[in-house]
């Protein structure tokens, strides 16, 4: 079977989107690491599925699955390149989209300058909502690695984040504590892990562990979370500009529990192909 895809990338995250829209595709587990594969196939992050959505109102439903070819419910650096590629294809018109997600709606605007804004939805904080293996609702959450204990705040993002504190991103342990950390025995169904490095209150540097994929060069929800951590614990003060390794993204967030989170960044077309799987 040849399928016709799109490479894209927000911030050096990339993503392969297919257009499903007209007609559905199922994609196995295999064929998904295959496309995902940088030796074998086309290499990304995650595999993005434009589909249709039978929501009324609803312009799109969007698919995400990690490299390692588990569906997940959301990605924030991928939810700007579908509204992108969504536009760029002529699939829509509209500067304002309303988006089905498995973790629920999100409303990206296409900006006049090429960018997108995305309206992430609003953060949740039990930990049965992440899932995470804690009592009731904390700023900080003690867990324990080998013999060594760190605090951490959890966040759902429509995906599960826990979020540190590190005083150089640079040297931060994300490949070893962020691996440990993503299959935490707590995190039932693993866990995105960020490192924050606070340089004043509206800015902050990240690198982020994501679940099934290994360190990335960005992570949307990874900044949405990281802010709306550092907002909670009083360290940040909105909007926050975030310096990923990719590249920066803005994030706002007002503090209130019922407020949404709103994402800014760059969304880029890399190239078109079709391959076989």
């Amino acid at each position: 079977m040849q399928i016709p895809f799109t490479k894209m990338h927000g911030l050096g995250n990339d993503f392969v989107v297919i257009n499903a829209f007209f007609k559905p595709l199922a994609l196995t587990p295999p064929q998904i690491r295959f496309l995902a594969h940088r030796r074998f196939g086309i290499g990304c992050d995650q595999i993005l599925l434009v589909e249709a959505s039978d929501q009324p109102g609803v312009d799109f439903r969007y698919r995400i699955f990690n490299a390692d070819g588990q569906e997940v419910q959301q990605c924030g650096n991928g939810a700007r390149c579908f509204a992108r590629y969504v536009r760029d294809l002529q699939l829509t018109d509209k500067d304002d989209l309303v988006v089905e997600t498995p973790a629920g709606l999100i409303y990206p605007h296409l900006e006049t300058n090429g960018e997108v804004t995305v309206n992430m939805g609003t953060p949740r904080f039990h930990p049965k909502d992440l899932p995470f293996q804690a009592g009731e609702i904390a700023l900080h959450y003690p867990i324990t690695v080998e013999l060594d204990t760190y605090q951490i705040g959890a966040v759902s993002m429509g995906n599960p984040h826990a979020v540190l504190l590190t005083e150089d991103v640079d040297t931060a342990p994300v490949t070893t504590l962020g691996a440990q950390l993503e299959c935490h025995p707590r995190f039932p169904q693993r866990v995105n892990v960020g490192f924050m490095q606070i340089i004043q209150p509206q800015e902050i540097r990240l690198r982020v562990f994501e679940r099934g994929v290994g360190e990335t060069l960005a992570c949307g929800t990874g900044a949405c979370a990281a802010v709306v951590t550092g907002i909670r614990w009083g360290r940040l003060q909105p909007p926050v500009q975030v310096h990923l390794p990719g590249g920066t993204l803005q994030i706002d967030w007002s503090g209130q529990p019922d407020s949404p989170v709103l994402m800014r960044g760059p969304a880029v077309r890399v190239f078109e192909g079709i391959i076989e799987i």
